[in-house]
């Protein structure tokens, strides 16, 4: 049953892929919508990271955009460095290998205190590591010429370079030009990556001991979990895949801001719904919602006024449908195994 609906997942991906590509091959994808695609992708990346942390290990986190933002840096300083030394295909690859393994490392070292909370002081804490790496990043300025990297916290003129230096990161305005390396069938493949480690990761040992110290954390440590080893393991790969989800986003755009638009608490909010609205454990659920509720607003834009009404009453249908005990069991007695259970797993 697990494995049937692992590969559901995954063809539900793949289909999608298969008519967004049909769609554009036939000339019947604007180019407004194509554009749309690789944010769509990364956005159910991340809200599967999310989902990881919230729904599968049971701990609040808000700051998983800091992650994210993490991953988008570092894999963009890396490509701007090793532009001109890398072929494109091995210098993308290394890309994301430095993102994903800052954003873990991050996450273990934010992780060391932060999972010693609980609840809302959890959430708060990750909100502020958020808010903090984008304002360090806004104050860095990093250059390289012949004779190495140069580093400043004042500005671009202290860095003290040759006139054939080249400024990287330049504080606020942050790295321009980084290679336009992402497209959507990259994309697809993190994504499928992305199900793949976390849907095997809960249906292993290993993820069943995550959410038995979800579901109670004194009777898991008294058959003999180590709580601290599996909170830990879920986050480090939760923030790993936040991180492979800013490679993507870094390497989409020519100009990356740690703006609070991106990476800022709204921007953490907005993947918190999409994981709420999908289902808190439903892994399937995450990566559908963050899909829908992502391009629902650009497809409403000729709408004007009335856009936003209607958005919000889509996320209050929405809701509705997932968490009434009413309408669950409506959806129970009319699609059978095909209706997800509140809290079920996907």
């Amino acid at each position: 049953m697990k494995k049937r609906d692992n590969l559901i997942t995954y063809g539900i991906v793949i289909l999608a892929f298969i008519i967004f590509q049909v769609l554009a091959a036939t000339g019947h994808l604007s180019s407004h919508m194509r554009g749309l695609l690789v944010p769509m992708t990364y956005y159910a990346v991340i809200a599967v990271a999310l989902n990881l942390c919230v729904g599968i290990l049971g701990e609040l986190s808000i700051g998983h955009c800091g992650f994210m933002c993490v991953g988008a840096f570092t894999s963009a300083f890396f490509s701007k460095v090793t532009q001109n030394v890398l072929p494109t295909a091995p210098r993308f690859i290394l890309a994301f290998v430095v993102g994903i393994a800052f954003a873990a490392l991050f996450g273990f070292l934010i992780g060391i205190p932060v999972l010693r909370l609980k609840g809302d002081y959890l959430a708060i804490v990750t909100l502020a590591f958020g808010e903090i790496i984008k304002t360090v990043i806004n104050a860095f300025y990093i250059g390289i010429d012949k004779h190495g990297l140069h580093f400043s916290l004042k500005n671009a003129m202290e860095l003290g370079m040759e006139p054939d230096g080249e400024v990287i990161v330049n504080g606020a305005m942050g790295i321009t030009g980084t290679p336009h390396d992402a497209n959507f069938t990259i994309s697809i493949v993190v994504l499928l990556l992305a199900l793949f480690v976390v849907q095997n990761l809960i249906n292993s040992r290993d993820g069943r001991a995550i959410m038995a110290i979800r579901d109670n954390a004194i009777a898991a440590e008294a058959t003999g979990i180590n709580i601290t080893k599996y909170k830990m393991l879920a986050f480090v790969i939760s923030a790993a895949i936040a991180g492979a989800a800013g490679v993507l986003y870094s390497h989409n755009i020519t100009s990356l801001t740690a703006s609070s638009q991106y990476f800022g608490f709204n921007a953490s909010i907005m993947i918190l719904v999409y994981v709420v609205l999908g289902g808190i454990g439903n892994i399937r659920g995450s990566v559908i919602a963050a899909c829908i509720l992502y391009v629902l607003p650009e497809l409403l834009r000729g709408l004007n006024t009335y856009r936003m009404l209607i958005y919000s009453i889509i996320l209050i249908v929405m809701m509705i449908v997932n968490w009434s005990p009413k309408v669950i069991d409506w959806r129970k007695k009319t699609f059978g195994h095909f209706t997800v259970r509140k809290g079920a797993k996907a």
